[in-house]
């Protein structure tokens, strides 16, 4: 099977270039930027990712470009959520958005979660991030990405954006819509991609690009931010989408920036090419919606009397009590002790997905940690710190010869998560959950 770029996609940037068309071209030929990005709710994750990264990315103050043949998805730094794999240009919309802590932040299409994860680390997990995904199998491991990088203010739902908008709206503080589209950006990191495009494509997906953004405009604040992004680069999803979105909505109007290694906006809308940067395709817009922002911060949630009680079990017993549970509204659930941002939005009638952080299981007479709570902390009662070798059995799903206190232990590695395990004299009984392990290949 051929992976000929389309003759039809070659015509089209032949017209848009100009002179530059023949560097474009050779540059899709060549091999994609690949990249990760730091988490810093991780200390030492510059350490743990240096085996796989050389030069950092100009517009991503914790992205690095990978060396040659590097696989830090297959690596332990990975599952203890020390860096995110993602494809340096992507990085970019994010960073336009620019979330704060303590906003209330939408991002829409947010499968499989690269975007989410770099929000919800810039927030300092305070505030309230949702991130939403239409498919339900995407929409689950966009949750998983979230937990494994330690992000505790998220909440996942999967819903198509009119049913949202029917539910939040002038909810958000800011929305990011990185939007399906035809992939151009991706040919050369996808050569099957090429197979996959038509003419027509550009479109139909222009189309459907028109109704998520009429969605978001709806779910933003009075004097909010909204980004918009695309990995494709033909004029009807990418500028005209814009202009045709400004045409509709008066209130919004473009806001410029500019993105170190890159380069100014233009009327708000920057394009990324992979002969002028090393990146692939790339496009993102910046709105303001007029209008001055309402203050409405949540007040500090009090918890009911009996999720204070557990509360005080989990300080006492587990752990101590992280800052970021400051800004949680604890809840009950059954034998589940919930954590979520105050701030999140009512979520009745919304297909839920990750309800926010789960914190624990009660017993009758004992409680139990959950993964999430592990994935959140830097800090626990009882630790047990592996090595390498440790770690990777661990992740296995193997009991370890591992002496110490008995009871709930955060099981770590080079100071990072990895799940919980239960000292039981010498052995560290494992508790990962069956669904992540896998086995880890040291070199």
């Amino acid at each position: 099977m051929t992976h000929a770029l389309p003759a039809e996609f070659i015509d089209q940037m032949r017209e848009m270039l100009g002179d530059e068309a023949p560097a474009f071209l050779r540059a899709m030929e060549e091999p994609p930027a690949l990249a990760l990005r730091l988490n810093p709710l991780r200390a030492g994750a510059e350490d743990a990712a240096a085996a796989f990264t050389k030069d950092p990315v100009p517009w991503a103050p914790l992205g690095r470009y990978l060396k040659k043949d590097a696989r830090p998805g297959a690596d332990i730094a990975h599952w203890a959520g020390a860096y995110y794999v993602q494809e340096a240009s992507a990085m970019v919309s994010a960073a336009v958005l620019d979330a704060k802590p303590g906003e209330r932040v939408l991002d829409l299409c947010a499968a499989p979660g690269g975007k989410s994860t770099q929000i919800a680390a810039a927030m300092d997990n305070r505030g309230a991030l949702v991130s939403n995904d239409p498919e339900p199998a995407r929409a689950r491991a966009l949750a998983g990405n979230l937990e494994r990088m330690g992000a505790a203010n998220a909440v996942v739902v999967n819903a198509l954006p009119d049913r949202l908008a029917a539910r939040w709206p002038e909810t958000f503080d800011a929305v990011l819509v990185d939007a399906p589209c035809s992939g151009e950006g991706m040919f050369r990191r996808d050569p099957d991609a090429r197979n996959e495009w038509r003419p027509q494509s550009p479109a139909g997906c222009a189309a459907r690009q028109r109704e998520i953004l009429d969605c978001a405009a709806l779910m933003l604040k009075s004097g909010g931010r909204l980004v918009y992004s695309t990995c494709t680069f033909n004029r009807p999803e990418n500028e005209l989408s814009i202009l045709s979105f400004l045409s509709r909505h008066p209130d919004f109007a473009p806001e410029d920036f500019a993105m170190n290694g890159i380069g100014p906006s233009r009327d708000g809308m920057l394009r990324v090419f992979p002969h002028r940067v090393r990146g692939d395709g790339h496009f993102v817009a910046k709105l303001r919606k007029s209008g001055t922002p309402r203050d409405d911060t949540p007040r500090r949630p009090v918890p009911d009397r009996d999720a204070a009680a557990l509360l005080k079990r989990l300080e006492d017993e587990i752990c101590p009590l992280p800052d970021w549970l400051a800004g949680m509204r604890l809840t009950r659930i059954g034998d589940r002790l919930l954590a979520a941002p105050a701030d999140a939005p009512a979520l009745n009638g919304i297909k839920v997905v990750s309800p926010g952080l789960w914190l624990m299981r009660v017993g009758r007479s004992h409680i139990e940690p959950e993964h999430p709570l592990a994935m959140a902390l830097t800090a626990a009662r009882r630790a047990a710190a592996l090595d390498d070798a440790a770690a990777a059995r661990y992740l296995a799903g193997e009991a370890l010869p591992v002496e110490g206190p008995r009871g709930w232990t955060w099981v770590t590695w080079r100071g990072m998560p990895l799940g919980w395990g239960k000292q039981t004299g010498d052995t560290l009984k494992n508790h990962l959950p069956k669904g992540l392990r896998r086995t880890i290949i040291l070199t």
